[in-house]
């Protein structure tokens, strides 16, 4: 298969900065779309595997899995999009399209393992799968996602991640009208949460560990805040809430959250915690209370997603950065040092020699 090459950010062992290096990319095949890369969103899951922190990278690796950018080429065969389209890839680039979950439109628990959008299996190109920190990217059109004109390209980024990993528990747990709703933690995940629940129309309560974030809390959104170092707020509002979204990835108390839950209430956690959270038995049964996790959508939904935010104007807070500064981005994410989060300018990478 014919190649073309590109610069890119990638690392090159668990203890190398992320430097300049050229990778290859696919010509477009039949169904294929190229898309020149505008905006890649910085999620915490491109630092883990840079660093090789779930230890399963295969280097080099370039993340990037929050990609927007413009069309700059289709396949013969393609019909969904067309060069200038505003245009997204999440975190996979295939599927084996066959398996139930496939069928159903929900290919990120595909049963043979999705695909991911980089450190995954190429088999285009027989290597491993590289990301959204490079100039373009070629990706089969049906992995390839529409961007609403109408919302902010670098703001939208996080949407591929940020915005469904929440937006698919939410719409799975029916939130909407009438339903009181807890989001646990306020970061790059929580802060979406709170948009998108809040858009859903449901009655949306931030549950945080931190003062300093009440004032933040109401200005995305929230009806209400709980802080869950208050003993006297959590005795309160035992018992109040419909379904919670926990965002959190430390480890925490998960079962002082599931106290908070209504009879038949569900807990969804998006947050990945290291290690294992405790849940007693009796945080559960006496209340027929669920506690389920989730992962991503699958296209459709992630489609759905978009289009839900180009209609309700929701994109992400963002601070934007150039490539050049992607190593002192990564500590500062380490020291949730921002508001909410990480986006790359990639026209910071075209002045790269």
């Amino acid at each position: 298969m014919s190649t073309f090459s590109v610069k890119a950010f990638g690392a090159t062992s668990a203890d190398a900065d992320l430097a300049l290096m050229q990778i290859e990319r696919r010509a477009v095949s039949a169904k294929d779309v190229e898309i020149g890369i505008l905006y890649c969103g910085v999620c915490h899951s491109d630092l883990h595997t840079a660093r090789n922190e779930w230890h399963n990278t295969i280097y080099p690796n370039v993340p990037g899995h929050e990609i927007v950018g413009r069309v700059v080429n289709i396949g013969s065969e393609t019909t969904k999009f067309k060069v200038g389209d505003l245009a997204a890839v999440g975190c996979m680039v295939d599927s084996c399209r066959v398996c139930d979950s496939c069928k159903e439109g929900l290919e990120q628990y595909c049963a043979e393992g999705n695909i991911g959008t980089y450190n995954s299996n190429d088999v285009h190109l027989g290597q491993q799968t590289f990301g959204g920190y490079a100039q373009r990217i070629v990706v089969d059109e049906d992995f390839v996602l529409h961007v609403p004109e109408n919302l902010d390209a670098a703001a939208a980024a996080p949407l591929l991640c940020a915005g469904i990993t929440t937006y698919s528990p939410l719409r799975h747990w029916n939130v909407g009208p009438g339903k009181k709703v807890g989001i646990v933690g306020i970061g790059g995940l929580g802060h979406m949460g709170v948009k998108l629940a809040k858009a859903m129309g449901a009655h949306v309560v931030v549950i945080t560990t931190s003062s300093a974030k009440v004032a933040d809390a109401k200005r995305l959104g929230a009806d209400e805040i709980i802080l869950s170092t208050d003993g006297e707020q959590m005795r309160e509002s035992a018992g109040s809430l419909d379904f919670i979204l926990d965002c959190v990835s430390a480890s925490h108390d998960i079962n002082a959250y599931l106290g908070l839950l209504k009879r038949d209430g569900s807990l969804t956690l998006v947050g990945a915690p290291e290690h294992p959270l405790p849940v007693a038995a009796f945080s559960l049964i006496p209340g027929r209370k669920s506690f389920s996790g989730s992962m991503i959508g699958g296209i459709q939904e992630t489609q759905e997603m978009l289009d839900f935010c180009g209609k309700h104007n929701i994109t992400s807070d963002i601070e934007l950065i150039k490539m050049q500064d992607i190593n002192k981005a990564y500590d500062r994410l380490l020291q949730g040092d921002v508001k909410y989060r990480f986006v790359i300018d990639m026209a910071s990478l075209s002045s790269e020699d």
